[in-house]
């Protein structure tokens, strides 16, 4: 008797051949995807009636820099997309890896699930990965002026400049971020006695 897991990993195999690498943890099917595929293999997921992943759930950028700490030696940023199958009641996880880490560069599945574009915007504005065919990449979540991607594990911390209202005039202003450096050492309270009665 073979599983709900099994009838997807079979069906999967058949459509997509070798164009993916599949994996199961936790009762889970990822994908792994390369780049030039990458838009065939998401519209066949689509297409294919033995599929028939009809909804986009979710799409996230992924930034692999420590992951492991520090041990991860492949490709630094990725796409992860969670879609779905109300016909046939699974899902699957599809991920695929920028092969430029200097310029992260993905093509967009717009034209095939809608729904990613605001997760494709999110993707681009937290860590800087390109999607291209999306007719609107702009900046979603931070403020137009923001300089850099926050999501990137090398974006310090503090980040690179902080506004404040400046009442002289009459306005909000940008300047390079003030936080000094500092160390905090905690106060320790000994007693001799403590919880004792």
């Amino acid at each position: 008797m073979t599983t709900h897991l099994e009838v997807l990993q079979n069906a999967l195999g058949t459509a997509l051949g070798e164009r993916v690498g599949t994996s199961v943890a936790l009762g889970e099917v990822t994908l792994t995807v390369k780049a030039e595929d990458y838009l065939a293999v998401m519209q066949t997921l689509r297409d294919d009636p033995s599929l028939h992943f009809e909804q986009l759930l979710d799409l996230c950028g992924v930034d692999y820099l420590t992951y492991g700490d520090g041990a991860w030696t492949g490709l630094r940023y990725a796409a992860v997309s969670h879609l779905l199958s109300v016909k046939h009641n699974w899902r699957v996880r599809v991920r695929v890896f920028a092969p430029d880490d200097e310029m992260p560069l993905l093509p967009s599945v717009i034209g095939i699930w809608r729904s990613v574009n605001w997760y494709e915007r999110e993707a681009f504005d937290l860590l800087g990965i390109l999607f291209e065919g999306h007719n609107d990449l702009r900046r979603i979540l931070t403020d137009y002026g923001f300089i850099g991607h926050p999501f990137r594990k090398d974006f310090p911390v503090s980040g690179y400049v902080e506004m404040r209202y400046d009442p002289e005039q009459k306005r909000v202003i940008y300047q390079p971020v003030t936080i000094e450096p500092r160390e905090n050492v905690p106060r320790v309270i000994r007693e001799e006695h403590y919880g004792m009665k």
